[in-house]
């Protein structure tokens, strides 16, 4: 009976992989570091999101250039100083107010980038705030805003659907 289960739990492992590792493309790691980062900012967790800048650093620096679509490494090349820029400085601060500015210029390039470049085989969609006058990106449509976090959580509305730039 054990074996069955454990032979039940690997398929089901093998089976359902995150959404985001069945639809990735060579610059997917970008964005769910990106997605990490909001997340966290989203929570008000300052810690995690110097961690999930850190992480997005990486992989910037670790893009296979092979791998990209001629299309896709011009776009990543005209904007990955930009993006490394901001995503280092929210890596190496623990003070939420100077991560979300960081995060407004990040999730402007983010923007331009996913315009230009196939970032995911599923929409992403492009989020907006009236109160901060800013954009981010997010997965899914419904609104959690990472420049307030709790104190205004649904603020925003989603502004465009970016489908894949294949």
């Amino acid at each position: 009976m054990k074996k069955l289960f454990f032979a039940a739990a690997l398929v089901a492992a093998v089976l359902i992989q995150p959404v985001s590792a069945q639809q990735s493309t060579p610059l997917s790691p970008i964005l769910n570091d990106y997605y990490g980062i909001k997340d966290a900012l989203v929570a008000s967790d300052a810690k995690a999101a110097a961690s999930k800048a850190g992480d997005m650093v990486k992989a910037i620096d670790g893009v296979d250039m092979k791998a990209l679509p001629e299309k896709d490494h011009m776009a990543y090349m005209s904007l990955k100083e930009k993006l490394a820029f901001d995503a280092r400085h929210i890596s190496e601060s623990t003070d939420l107010a100077h991560q979300r500015e960081h995060f407004t210029a990040l999730s402007a390039n983010m923007g331009a980038f996913a315009k230009k470049a196939n970032l995911s085989n599923d929409p992403i969609y492009e989020d907006y705030c009236p109160m901060k006058k800013a954009y981010w990106l997010s997965s899914g449509t419904e609104i959690k805003n990472p420049y307030f976090g709790q104190s205004m959580l649904t603020c925003g509305k989603v502004n465009a659907t970016l489908k894949s730039q294949k």
